[in-house]
């Protein structure tokens, strides 16, 4: 962002679900002030302890009206996959749009709906997400209150998600990019604004329901151990839509301190550290975050050692 857009001392950049700061310490090492919005009061002490100002709020056109009675504006105002966790989306873009200097930039990150149906990916569809979002969508919502694409990156974070740019409507210093008509004519080719593009949906994730139980089921048949990988969120909605409980999946491994000694909710598997994994030896790991595959088969590398194999139940069922 600094070198795409020329951020400086005399910049301000402001963060959306800013989190512990950890992507605005960046900006901060290299001199361009920052401000934190994080409704989360235990995280934002992070924040505020690596010295990062951050408001304890959630955001939208309140807080933004309050902020620029301060005379605080945003000349970066970003957020990173937080745009498809608001209850209330029209008005957290009102609010983006008071917060924007004249000639600011918003730019935000979210899983873009298109991988989302091309690709099965129906286990991220919980609680966290009030909204699965396509370019298109995003163009209209921002419309709607004065805002105006200008560019997007389709990056590969969540599955695939897309980054969009965009600017004040009145703003004529950016020239709208190539990239934007790229990604809007490939969703109109897939015809994604039609209901036609979603049929089938619900056949694809029973697909797997039916493939990993009927698995599950096999290697319990055949005294065989399997495990899984990943406390993740994700994971719990699709181990839930299958009915799949301890009896499957003897336990769960995660590298998060914080997770382990507890317990899936409702399929109520156990959650161990990895040295369990070295200890037990199951013919099988299940990769739950499906969307980190490459590096946790590389992390777990050594359970070919025992000739275990590794499950990877989306898009479709394949053990690697």
């Amino acid at each position: 962002m600094i070198e795409h857009f020329g951020f400086d001392a005399t910049s301000k950049v402001v963060e959306i679900a800013s989190n512990d700061g950890y992507l605005l310490q960046y900006f901060q090492e290299k001199g361009i002030p920052v401000l934190g919005i994080e409704p989360t009061a235990n995280t934002a002490q992070v924040a505020m302890d690596k010295g990062i100002e951050t408001v304890i709020d959630f955001f939208g056109v309140k807080l933004a009206t309050e902020l620029k009675s301060r005379k605080i504006g945003a000349d970066l105002l970003l957020g990173n996959n937080v745009l498809a966790h608001v209850p209330d989306i029209v008005d957290f873009v009102a609010g983006m749009k008071i917060l924007l200097n004249p000639t600011g930039i918003i730019t935000m990150e979210f899983p873009h709906l298109m991988q989302l149906v091309d690709n099965n990916q129906f286990d991220t569809v919980y609680h966290e997400h009030y909204s699965y979002l396509s370019c298109y969508t995003v163009q209209q919502i921002f419309a709607a209150q004065g805002l105006e694409l200008f560019d997007v990156d389709e990056i590969p974070t969540h599955g695939g998600s897309l980054r969009i740019y965009a600017k004040h409507k009145a703003d004529n210093t950016r020239s709208i990019s190539e990239r934007l008509e790229t990604v809007l004519a490939k969703e109109r080719s897939k015809g994604m604004q039609t209901l036609e593009y979603y049929d089938g949906f619900q056949q694809k994730a029973l697909q797997v329901k039916l493939d990993l139980t009927t698995f599950l089921i096999e290697q319990k048949r055949n005294n065989k151990r399997v495990a899984a990988y990943g406390a993740a969120a994700k994971g719990n909605t699709l181990l839930n839509y299958c009915g799949i409980k301890n009896d499957l999946i003897e336990f769960v491994v995660d590298a998060n301190p914080h997770k382990q000694n507890k317990w899936l909710p409702a399929s109520h598997i156990p959650v161990l550290s990895e040295v369990r994994l070295k200890e037990t030896k199951p013919e099988y790991v299940i990769i739950l975050p499906w969307n980190l595959k490459e590096e946790i088969i590389d992390q777990l590398s050594y359970i070919r050692d025992w000739q275990g194999k590794f499950v990877i139940p989306i898009p479709t069922f394949q053990i690697v």
